[in-house]
């Protein structure tokens, strides 16, 4: 239940602020910018938070579940799991949010791909460090 807690939290917290920069680099904005600008970016990510929770939530929460089922394949240790889930976030954000928009390129598929990776990826570490994992059980002897 934690696993899930923490990428319902971390997720579309970091996510959100990511399409935010994306999409301000996407449009320009930075061209022209200064950093009194910066100011008005953290007021807008803040004015907006709640519709990043409102979109993210679910799509945290799968990424979270492939998480679990990657937990219990004993195979895979911690670091290919949040490899597979991050690479996992990274194509179907790109897929999502890749086809906003006019622009499209390699540029374009890779900053939304990294709106999902870095969430993903930090979760699974946030989880994999902080929250207990179960341990497989052993044969009385």
């Amino acid at each position: 239940m934690k696993r899930y807690l923490v990428f319902a939290l971390v997720g579309p917290f970091v996510g959100g602020f990511l399409l935010l920069m994306t999409t301000t680099y996407q449009s320009g904005y930075w061209a022209e910018a200064h950093l009194g600008e910066v100011g008005k970016l953290i007021v807008v990510f803040f004015k907006t938070l709640q519709y990043s929770y409102l979109f993210g939530f679910l799509p945290s929460l799968m990424i979270g579940a492939i998480d679990d089922i990657l937990l219990h394949v004993r195979r895979i240790g911690p670091v290919l799991r949040m490899l597979l889930v991050g690479l996992l976030a990274f194509v179907l954000a790109a897929f999502t949010y890749g086809s906003r928009g006019s622009d499209s390129g390699a540029v374009q598929l890779i900053l939304y791909g990294l709106v999902g990776l870095v969430p993903a990826m930090l979760s699974s570490w946030l989880v994999h460090h902080y929250v207990e994992e179960p341990r497989p059980a052993t044969a009385a002897s």
